[in-house]
């Protein structure tokens, strides 16, 4: 997630010795065990972690663009999981990517950290150059505007490949307003889309994070093993695809530009 430099600092977790938290202003930014990448924290983490798992063969290498690093917790994740892939991760502020290169475990083989805005990184890169795009954008709280239009959206889908994936961290409270706009403007520029997230979340009873997936390809995102996954999770959350998709964006607009 990208973070405001407010009062940056890594706190230890008391529960956990290796753990380390980002916070920024003193909100919950990324989490990094630093024994162990592949510890996922927080539950959208696993969620995203989840759908990077099951974009390719286990193992395989996957080319893939991060906007916003916070902590680099899903770079570290892919990097441990997916020997060999090449990773781009883009973080608007120099603070948060200063901070973590001093303090955190060594950036992984095969990851570049850029210093850019999020919007600037994915224009001026190359088409069909990425198997996942991941964005975790946010300031103050935030999904900045200019992130979060049909115009982005169809810069994403030309930096990914045919089968690329773009995963994508909203955060909502009831009545989700924000998800159900973001998954509209997601359907006017892909052919597959889904939202999974806790099941209180999809419920519309608690505050918290969703995360949705988006291809180019029709039928290509594995539903049905990212709805096991999810049931699993020591969150259970669950999936909204197809039929009840359409239901869950019912009345929303898509987001143009300004």
């Amino acid at each position: 997630m990208e973070a405001s430099d407010d009062r940056l600092e890594l706190a230890v977790d008391p529960a956990r010795p290796t753990g380390r938290t980002l916070l920024a202003g003193g909100v919950e930014q990324s989490y990094v065990d630093l024994a162990d990448p592949t510890y996922l924290h927080f539950e959208y983490v696993r969620r995203m972690a989840a759908v990077a798992d099951l974009a390719a063969p286990a193992g395989a290498p996957l080319d893939v663009l991060h906007l916003g690093g916070g902590a680099l917790t899903l770079p570290r994740y892919v990097a441990a999981t997916r020997p060999g892939s090449v990773q781009v991760v883009v973080e608007r502020n120099p603070a948060v990517v200063d901070l973590v290169a001093r303090d955190l475990p060594a950036t992984p083989a095969g990851v570049e950290v850029r210093v850019a805005d999020a919007r600037e990184a994915v224009v001026t890169a190359p088409a069909s150059g990425y198997d996942l795009v991941l964005a975790d954008i946010y300031r103050a709280a935030r999904m900045p505007p200019h992130v979060t239009t049909v115009t982005f959206a169809a810069e994403v889908a030309r930096v990914l490949r045919p089968d690329g994936i773009y995963l994508v961290n909203v955060t909502d409270l009831p009545p989700l307003v924000l998800t159900r706009v973001q998954a509209a403007t997601l359907r006017a520029v892909f052919a597959d889309v889904c939202v999974v997230a806790d099941r209180r979340m999809l419920r519309g009873r608690r505050y918290g994070n969703m995360v949705l997936a988006a291809t180019p390809r029709p039928h290509r995102l594995p539903v049905a093993r990212l709805a096991a996954r999810a049931r699993r999770d020591p969150v259970p959350g669950g999936v909204l695809h197809g039929p009840a998709l359409d239901t869950f964006i019912a009345g929303a607009r898509p987001r143009t530009e300004p």
